[in-house]
């Protein structure tokens, strides 16, 4: 349920395919996400999941796993 809910953010963010984003897909080597990017999909993640990254936390996070890892710790 939450893998599907952000690869749906990420593919709308970044205009990708479903079928490239994967819970091992690297969000800035694999997906092309650029800082930009990372901006605007944690403000997407936050307003659907009701939940904050802390910037500490961001820098931490490099895979779509490690983005709902974090979501499912947290709701």
């Amino acid at each position: 349920m939450v893998f599907e809910k952000v690869r749906e953010i990420i593919c709308e963010q970044l205009d990708i395919a479903e079928e490239d984003v994967t819970m091992e897909s690297n969000i800035n080597e694999d997906l092309g996400a650029d800082s930009l990017d990372v901006v605007d999909l944690v403000m997407s993640l936050e307003e659907e999941f009701d939940a904050e990254f802390p910037d500490e936390n961001i820098e931490s996070i490099k895979t779509v796993g490690d983005v709902v890892k974090y979501i499912e710790e947290r709701i």
